[in-house]
């Protein structure tokens, strides 16, 4: 399991660094996924988190890096750690240390958390 979780990991890894976490969201969700953000937010499921990465990329004027700096697996858990750097539309810049914890059943994530630094 270990190892199927480490080749999924690199696939959205690789999206992730293109700026493509709705895609990266709607590949690797479990439909009943959750997700607890640094700021108190939940989602309840695949669709709810789609449409909040949708409102959230929505709201990115230009992207001026994405940084994956690690990943590992331990059994059914993963974690990445990204710097993220956007400019927003309303003139603010977002630049944040983000660790993301998965938890994986059957290939797709059922639970993720975020924390930032």
């Amino acid at each position: 399991m270990q190892q199927q979780i480490e080749e999924l990991l690199e696939d959205k890894v690789e999206l992730m660094k293109q700026g493509q976490v709705v895609e990266a969201a709607d590949r690797f969700f479990a439909d009943d996924a959750e997700t607890f953000d640094f700021t108190g937010s939940v989602t309840k499921s695949k669709a709810e988190m789609i449409e909040k990465m949708k409102g959230f990329t929505g709201m990115i004027k230009s992207v001026n890096g994405i940084t994956h700096h690690g990943s590992a697996v331990n059994g059914d858990t993963s974690f990445l750690e990204f710097t993220f750097d956007f400019d927003m539309t309303d003139g603010s810049r977002v630049l944040w240390h983000e660790v993301i914890r998965s938890v994986w059943k059957d290939g797709k994530i059922v639970s993720e958390q975020y924390f930032k630094n």
